[in-house]
């Protein structure tokens, strides 16, 4: 069976590399479209020309911006409001609209804690989730396309017993890792084929590899060995949104 096509949606340039950076390289690899959504920052801004960047090493196309402000940098957008302030039917429309548009096997994106517990993270979720059950429905969103519905989501996600590691280095920062017990873990995807790609898209986003308490920055400073450890297996929670009688596409086999 073909690898499925992959929509990955997520809140800041440079999630997407982190926390789905694997799969988005392995499935471009396998001959599937892949593409990112991302939620904030300006397309003129220097984050958007990094995130051209990482996506084009991702194998995922050119990048596709809402253009909303980070909730904690109003400057990320100048003069367009906080995700997170926007009203929900025009953030679900507009995701729902990439959708339709791009017409995705399957969407990746944060889970319910959104990893480290960033509002625009779990807004993104909860975006995301209305609006992969909203692009299939006809009713919803005429003017956002023809309705189109993905087999699932996938939740970007950390297990209790497998993320020690990245917790002690946020921890540092002050920063607190949210994790997720085990047996809710669905898809456990081992990246480390594809790990220097997914490194050099992190590297991409050359702004925050610059700034000391970032995660890409931590990363950057670690050993070789001690990074892969972190960054060569993805996990996450799979949410159906189509019958499970009716051919489902997987992440992984």
């Amino acid at each position: 069976m073909p690898a499925p096509s992959v929509l990955a949606v997520y809140a800041h340039p440079d999630d997407e590399s982190l926390v789905a950076g694997g799969i988005l390289a392995k499935h471009a690899a396998a001959g599937a479209r892949t593409a990112v959504v991302t939620a904030t920052w300006a397309p003129d801004s220097h984050r958007a020309a990094e995130l051209a960047d990482a996506v084009e090493i991702l194998g995922a196309g050119k990048p596709r911006m809402l253009g909303y402000a980070d909730l904690r940098i109003p400057g990320s957008a100048s003069g367009q409001p906080r995700f997170c302030d926007v009203p929900l039917e025009e953030s679900v429309e507009r995701v729902v609209s990439h959708i339709r548009d791009f017409r995705p096997d399957i969407i990746v994106t944060h889970d319910a804690y959104g990893s480290s517990g960033h509002p625009d993270h779990k807004h993104t979720h909860r975006v995301a989730l209305l609006a992969a059950h909203a692009a299939g429905l006809d009713d919803l969103y005429s003017q956002a396309g023809s309705p189109w519905q993905p087999s699932a989501l996938y939740f970007s996600t950390h297990p209790r017993t497998a993320s020690a590691a990245l917790s002690d280095l946020l921890a540092g920062t002050g920063k607190r890792l949210h994790t997720v017990p085990d047996a809710l873990v669905t898809a456990t995807v081992d990246v480390r084929p594809w790990l220097d790609r997914k490194w050099a898209a992190i590297q991409a986003h050359r702004s925050e590899t610059a700034r000391g308490r970032s995660l890409p920055a931590l990363l950057n400073g670690l050993p070789a060995r001690e990074r892969e450890a972190i960054l060569g297996t993805e996990w996450f929670i799979r949410h159906d949104l189509t019958s499970a009688h009716s051919g489902l596409r997987q992440l992984v086999p």
